[in-house]
């Protein structure tokens, strides 16, 4: 009975190790930017390794009547290729989707995206906080929430909803934003895991992406 208790312990403590794993690994990552978000995009995306074990949402402030060639530009700037997503369309790791003007992006339980054209968020459609919240609500612990260049508080909220679910919050460092309100504003409202320079944050998501999950658990059936 004692060589049942402890193999069941054993057995147990991989399968919580196996949660843990799962759970901490920050394979949904969000991106809000306004004024200066091109170029901030870019240094970001183009420090990202191909084999990033994450999908990317971006939320940028274009006007509603404008098109936007922000997926063009980012598959240019870097390895992921980036698009305007579908509503409904299943996401996957290694690729960036980008809100399309006049839409609000979610994510929603599922893997799926939804675009919705409901009311303006600090006058804004696509609005950072929506994104945000719409990720912390659905993946929780998972999410990394990114604050970049820009001007008025659009973010803030949503941050603070990403680390009230356990998430992670990183935020330009003012100093080195070309448009430091929108970062600065964060960082008064939400405890800030990670606060870096423009050329530091690429590496920093790619740490927080693939880190985890090269955690090895053994399998007590396997050996493996």
């Amino acid at each position: 009975m004692e060589a049942v208790r402890n193999t069941a312990t054993e057995v147990g403590d991989v399968f919580r190790l196996r949660w843990m794993t799962a759970t901490n690994t920050h394979d949904i990552i969000v991106i809000g930017a306004s004024a200066g978000g091109i170029e901030a995009l870019c240094a970001v995306v183009s420090a990202l390794p191909r084999d990033l074990y994450a999908a990317i949402f971006v939320a940028m402030h274009v006007p509603a009547w404008r098109h936007s060639a922000l997926p063009e530009i980012l598959s240019r700037c870097g390895p992921l290729p980036a698009v305007h997503p579908k509503s409904g369309e299943t996401f996957v790791h290694g690729r960036i989707y980008v809100a399309p003007p006049d839409y609000h992006m979610l994510i929603n339980p599922g893997d799926t995206i939804e675009l919705w054209r409901g009311p303006r968020e600090n006058n804004f459609r696509p609005a950072i906080n929506t994104l945000f919240r719409s990720a912390a609500v659905s993946y929780g612990r998972r999410v990394t929430g990114v604050i970049l260049t820009g001007n008025l508080e659009d973010g803030a909220a949503g941050l603070w909803w990403i680390k009230r679910m356990e998430g992670v919050s990183v935020i330009q460092d003012p100093q080195d934003a070309e448009f430091a309100q929108m970062p600065r504003t964060a960082l008064w409202h939400v405890p800030a895991d990670h606060v870096v320079k423009l050329a530091e944050l690429g590496p920093t998501l790619a740490k927080l992406a693939n880190g985890t999950r090269r955690i090895s658990v053994q399998d007590p059936e396997s050996g493996r």
